[in-house]
């Protein structure tokens, strides 16, 4: 029966890793689709989500059968657990790479918003991309300072997003109601990407070490909205 269960344990593992990467994979392309307003990527990235929402169901019914019918303690629930938990975040993570392809695709074939507000959320989308691949290698490696990195790479993302409301309020940057909107969505998208990225990096640390990271203010607020 142990062998059953490391098996399935192991496959648990995989199904992580590859969620992770198709993740890593959708941000990165809806960031390029919002870059270049190429509407065939950001459709393959809507239509990639719904893989991501099928592995992530695949994940839950697996670490209900492991707790139903290993009912696993100490070490290997605190495995389970974790899985059913990141895979969840990393769903969410897939819904807000959708939605960024989304805006682009539905502003086709204009940009979303006129530089320089653009050139912020670029920047945003580079660091979403990052921490992106960064979850994907942490969820494989368990590295406990990738995850010390992922956290503060979300400290820099956090930063853009309060400058780009500086942007958009500003009169100089002449948007239009339209463009404000998606600029605001746009970049809640984007710092929500962060926040989850660091909710795993903090999962994980946990999992390897037995103790969290410490939390910035951005990060608590971030929790509170989980």
């Amino acid at each position: 029966m142990r062998d059953i269960f490391n098996q399935e344990l192991k496959q648990l593992g995989a199904d992580l890793e590859s969620m992770a990467r198709q993740v890593a994979t959708a941000i990165e392309r809806a960031s390029e689709s919002l870059r270049h307003g190429d509407i065939i990527i950001a459709e393959q990235v809507i239509d990639a989500d719904e893989r991501i929402n099928d592995l992530q169901r695949d994940i839950d019914d697996m670490c209900v059968m492991l707790l139903a019918r290993q009912q696993p303690v100490a070490g290997d629930l605190r495995n389970v657990l974790s899985a059913l938990r990141v895979a969840q975040t990393l769903e969410r993570q897939g819904d807000l790479a959708r939605h960024v392809a989304a805006i682009s695709r539905g502003r086709y074939p204009e940009p979303v918003v006129p530089e320089p507000v653009l050139g912020t959320v670029l920047q945003m989308a580079d660091l979403a991309v990052r921490a992106g691949k960064d979850v994907s290698r942490l969820i494989e490696t368990r590295d406990v300072q990738l995850a010390m990195a992922i956290q503060a790479n979300d400290g820099e993302l956090d930063a853009l997003h309060r400058q780009s409301f500086q942007m958009i309020l500003d009169p100089a940057n002449e948007l239009t109601r339209q463009q404000v909107v998606d600029a605001v969505l746009l970049g809640r998208f984007l710092e929500r990407f962060g926040d989850h990225s660091t909710s795993v990096a903090r999962r994980v640390s946990y999992l390897v070490s037995g103790a969290t990271m410490p939390k910035t203010h951005d990060n608590e607020d971030a929790d509170a909205l989980h």
